[in-house]
């Protein structure tokens, strides 16, 4: 069924009466040297040319602007590891947090006021205004009567959290603190013409005594801080600061931001606020007795947020891994070695699986074999023995350094004698020679070693 998303901030009547397309702009917020641009440019075309967002101009200006975008198999899977490994983070922080799942159209999500976007059907829309007997006042109230009884769409989780506040207090048995956590894709207005985009954020509503919200704003920024550092390459890249004044969300008292220092100049990641409890009482109807803790003081909670934007902290952890490495090839020539250096745990494929010069049928066996115990293993593997045409190796390596793969592991013809194979790391280029049935352990120690940092 065909929709228009349409937001219900009626104060511009033509732009209701004549609706725009979307026009996309390349959202360069802070503009810096022709070098840093380019930078920005070609990083840019390595993502889509290693299967990391798809192609197209339209689409990566999304992915630069920080909304999602067509992904390619590896771009979607860094966003499942990156969405796997956030929720790790705040289940197993020590602190209770529980998982949740909100609607993402509703009929009876509360109004926030501004910016709401809600969905209608194309057919009742375009009948509305087509009626030309109606003066321009009465046709806005018929289009304003038409979008309050129209469904709004999530521009964030905060509002699902709020409503499950009452359930989940009596799951901890009104004890506080607690979490509740949430991802998935959220709608926003991308520019100035309100056609709405997709982000995928991520969520935790943390509710905690009123006097100690204040260090829990503190704590959770340093813990957000931490995560991102954690599988950075250049931790110094990801930085935290406090939201100036002048720009504090009208519910919150106090903001913090966890930044990320692109080519092109900083950018936010995620936000934390400390809201009071006006929002909780308000989505509540007021009701104190239902909200009250205990805590010896029958308070109401108090709401921190820490709301995330994962699109944008994929392109983070792109930006952030990426090296050019000079370096001579065989025959002394200089080169440029680009390389995407992601965290061992983050990087969407793990191990190539490569044959010599001498491709056989039996050694195309053994590598459907290793092949198999490293989906057994869940680790991700790259099949490039089924390539058809003949490839040089330095010219696979250079290919997946630019993916990202961890390891290259080279079947060989006296494999099938001794059990040995190449074993080339991403990282240091180094190539040993390893014993097949020893890869798959070798693998997965280090990536448990690289989580535990």
């Amino acid at each position: 069924m065909l929709t228009h998303c349409v937001r219900s901030v009626l104060s511009q009547h033509a732009s209701i009466l004549h609706m725009r397309p979307c026009s996309l702009t390349l959202a360069l917020l802070h503009t810096r040297g022709p070098e840093d641009l380019n930078q920005g440019e070609s990083l840019l075309q390595l993502f889509v040319d290693r299967y990391y967002i798809s192609p197209g101009q339209t689409n990566m200006q999304l992915f630069q602007r920080g909304m999602s975008c067509s992904y390619g198999p590896l771009g979607a899977q860094l966003r499942r590891n990156m969405l796997e490994q956030w929720w790790h983070s705040v289940s197993r922080s020590g602190a209770q947090v529980f998982g949740i799942s909100s609607l993402s159209c509703s009929q009876n999500r509360e109004q926030d006021g501004c910016g709401q976007l809600r969905i209608t059907d194309s057919e009742n829309f375009k009948q509305t205004v087509d009626h030309n007997e109606l003066s321009k006042e009465q046709l806005i109230q018929e289009v304003r009567a038409l979008l309050q009884r129209s469904p709004s769409v999530r521009t964030n989780f905060l509002q699902g959290a709020l409503e499950q506040f009452v359930p989940s207090l009596e799951l901890v048995s009104r004890k506080l603190p607690f979490g509740l956590a949430e991802s998935g894709l959220c709608f926003q207005p991308s520019d100035g013409s309100g056609c709405p985009a997709e982000v995928t954020q991520t969520s935790l509503v943390w509710f905690c005594s009123p006097r100690t919200s204040s260090q829990w704003l503190d704590h959770w920024a340093q813990q957000r801080l931490k995560w991102w550092r954690k599988f950075a390459l250049s931790p110094s890249d990801f930085s935290s600061s406090d939201v100036p004044e002048e720009e504090v969300d009208r519910a919150a008292s106090r903001g913090v931001r966890i930044i990320y220092n692109f080519p092109w100049g900083q950018e936010p990641l995620e936000t934390l606020w400390s809201r009071g409890d006006a929002e909780l009482l308000r989505m509540h109807h007021g009701v104190r007795s239902k909200l009250q803790c205990r805590d010896g003081h029958k308070s109401v909670p108090h709401v921190v947020s820490v709301t995330g934007n994962m699109d944008r902290g994929l392109m983070a952890f792109l930006s952030n891994s990426f090296q050019q490495i000079k370096r001579e090839d065989t025959k002394q020539r200089l080169q440029q070695r680009k390389v995407l250096k992601l965290h061992p745990v983050l990087t969407p494929v793990k191990v190539a699986l490569d044959i010599g010069r001498r491709p056989t049928m039996e050694l195309r066996q053994v590598c459907e074999g290793l092949l198999q115990e490293f989906m057994e293993a869940k680790i991700s593997a790259w099949p490039g023995y089924l390539e058809t045409m003949p490839t040089a190796m330095e010219k696979l390596n250079a290919k997946y350094d630019e993916m990202g793969v961890l390891f290259t592991v080279v079947i060989g013809d006296n494999t099938m004698e001794s059990g040995l194979v190449q074993v080339r790391s991403r990282d240091t280029t180094i190539k040993e020679t390893m014993h097949i049935s020893e890869i798959k352990n070798f693998i997965s120690r280090y990536i448990s070693a690289a989580d535990n940092i």
